[in-house]
């Protein structure tokens, strides 16, 4: 098995958890126990990838990574919003 290979199973695995998350924040739309800036800098290192895999010329990582991205994308999207209506709701009340 190539590194490429486990390491974009690894990347592609991460994004399946990412997705999981998103999937959970959309059911409970509430974020609680994580913070967006930890969110943030995983996003910020995914985008990393995107520049160095294709540099180490690891095409099954680089394509894993942009599952990464999208996933993480979402999620921070999704985190943002939530947060943002969760405060919106306090001040109405």
């Amino acid at each position: 098995m190539s590194a490429d290979l486990v390491n974009g199973l690894f990347q592609l695995g991460a994004a399946l958890f990412i997705f999981n998350h998103c999937r959970v924040l959309y059911r409970d739309k509430l974020v609680r126990g994580v913070s967006i800036f930890s969110t943030i800098f995983f996003l910020v290192w995914g985008f990393w990838n995107l520049w160095y895999f294709p540099f180490l010329e690891q095409v099954i990582s680089t394509i894993a990574a942009v599952a990464v991205c999208v996933a993480n994308i979402l999620y921070t999207y999704m985190m943002a919003h939530y947060l943002r209506k969760e405060k919106n709701e306090q001040v109405q009340t």
